[in-house]
């Protein structure tokens, strides 16, 4: 009596057709992950943006000072020239009166250099008061001075993304993070 062994595993066809179909498949995802990383490059820039003009409020109300800040070139630090469209950022406290030793003033900074691509387009700087408002200063000592808008906006975009962002800072203290293709009277993340 013949024994009958029941063969397992795939045959070399089924695993050619199934090769051929995630083949296929993923060539046409390929450009929708390219767009989909370069917008989440936007996104985290945008949000570190954010993440920049927040510490400069929280740290104006802790101190109980004007704070400010600002864009650069430069590597961040507490004489770094401030620069409208930075690659850069850092806030630093700024004196009460003139001659006052600076030291501690620099608080944080930071780089959007490493996201390859993005770009942040917006003023030198925003001075924040005490309160954590917009403040106007002519005599920042940086080189630049601070004017407030309602609101000062920074755009931030990249080439091959399908989305920009925008940080806003409103003159009574709110920082938010929008779409600017959306309107805000029919979506609520639109600016």
């Amino acid at each position: 009596m013949p024994v009958m062994h029941r063969q397992r595993g795939f045959s070399l066809i089924e695993l050619m057709v199934t090769l051929v179909l995630l083949a296929i498949v993923l060539a046409a995802a390929i450009p929708s992950f390219g767009n989909w990383i370069a917008n989440s490059r936007v996104r985290s820039v945008a949000e570190e943006l954010q993440n920049g003009l927040r510490a400069a409020q929280t740290e104006a109300v802790r101190r109980n000072r004007q704070v400010v800040f600002a864009l650069t070139n430069e590597t961040p630090a507490l004489a770094a020239t401030p620069a409208a469209n930075g690659a850069n950022w850092f806030v630093r406290a700024l004196p009460i009166v003139a001659g006052e030793s600076t030291d501690g003033f620099y608080v944080s900074g930071g780089s959007f250099g490493q996201r390859a691509g993005v770009t942040v387009t917006g003023p030198a700087l925003v001075c924040f008061n005490s309160v954590g408002r917009q403040v106007a200063n002519a005599s920042t000592g940086l080189g630049a001075n601070c004017a407030p808008a309602d609101p000062i906006a920074y755009d931030v975009s990249r080439s091959g993304s399908d989305r920009a962002m925008r940080v806003q800072v409103f003159l009574g203290g709110r920082i938010r993070l929008c779409d600017p293709a959306k309107s805000i009277a029919t979506q609520p993340d639109g600016c």
